[in-house]
């Protein structure tokens, strides 16, 4: 990457695919994982490789739910850990959710691994290990959670989630919030607030809603009425089919 300059048209999905290709060398990222990531640029390339003006209104979404939960947490896996830590734990310090490492393919030593880097980003406090809790109606190692962490929170921001998953934490009555690239995905279809975008801007944005929200005083349960999550799949969809600039 020291070789290619900041000028090159595929220069950030260029950077991006390094770090997931650096986390996996470090263990932090799974093999599979440059598959979805793969999967995710195609996604992004379509839209534009920006944030869309609905995926923006869901971002915003998002913040109003993290600052109005009891309790919060952000699930984090391999490539979000290699791909966003800085901004993984900004959103977490900004709106008080907890940081909660869970895995597909899940080791102690990975767990521990993700742990410490989050830490070394800034993070006080990152959960997963105790894995002391299950989500029903699952069968693989996603299912293990903490009892006060996933198991116990009424809002989960999961970026680059399983749909499975998904499904089992809606399922508990949970508010799920979405990152994911393909609107399609089972993910977003059962999220309450799908973000269709980039993990690398939406939790930035996020952050940056979350902020305004505070300082603006504003009525969170407002912001959240009247949100669509079929208006804003449909949008994104639309976007990717027609390359408009209206979603």
């Amino acid at each position: 990457m020291e070789e290619l300059p900041e000028s090159h048209p595929r220069y950030e999905s260029l950077r991006q695919r390094h770090r997931i290709e650096a986390g996996v060398e470090a263990g932090l990222t799974s093999p599979q994982g440059l598959v979805a990531q793969g999967r995710g640029e195609a996604f992004d390339y379509l839209l534009g490789e920006q944030t869309t003006p609905s995926a923006d209104t869901a971002e915003r979404v998002a913040a109003a739910h993290l600052l109005d939960a009891d309790d919060a947490v952000v699930s984090v896996n391999g490539n979000v850990a290699a791909l966003v830590p800085d901004a993984v734990v900004e959103l977490a310090d900004t709106t008080g959710a907890a940081l909660e490492v869970n895995l597909f393919n899940r080791s102690r030593e990975r767990i521990e691994t993700i742990a410490e880097h989050l830490s070394e980003h800034g993070a006080d406090e990152v959960k997963g290990l105790t894995a002391d809790a299950r989500i029903p109606g699952l069968d693989h190692e996603r299912a293990k959670v903490d009892a006060d962490g996933i198991y116990a929170a009424d809002v989960v921001l999961v970026p680059l989630e399983d749909g499975d998953r998904a499904a089992a934490l809606g399922e508990m009555g949970k508010t799920e919030l979405v990152v994911d690239l393909n609107p399609l995905s089972r993910s977003a279809a059962v999220a309450a607030v799908p973000i269709v975008d980039n993990v690398v801007r939406a939790l930035p944005n996020v952050t940056a809603h979350a902020r305004d929200l505070r300082e603006t005083g504003a009525d969170l349960e407002a912001v959240v009425a009247g949100f669509d999550p079929a208006a804003t799949r449909t949008a994104a969809e639309k976007r990717i089919r027609q390359g408009s600039l209206d979603g």
